[in-house]
């Protein structure tokens, strides 16, 4: 829990696991099952246009295939 996150190995990787976090919470806020959701942007994310990257994130998301 919260004392363990006191110790992310650095800075740097404190701050991505805050952003993955922060991710997450949105997707589960907008009612997107987090797992599904993480999975789906991951999968499309090689593959994606970086100038249509906003159709990511989790007030845009739409799944392709029918969530599991």
């Amino acid at each position: 829990g919260r004392s363990n996150w006191l110790f992310a190995g650095s800075l740097r990787a404190g701050q991505r696991a805050a952003a993955i976090m922060s991710l997450l919470r949105s997707a589960q806020l907008n009612g997107h099952e987090p797992h599904a959701y993480l999975k789906d942007i991951l999968t499309r994310l090689p593959a994606h246009k970086a100038s249509d990257i906003a159709t990511l994130l989790p007030h845009n998301w739409q799944p392709l295939a029918p969530v599991e």
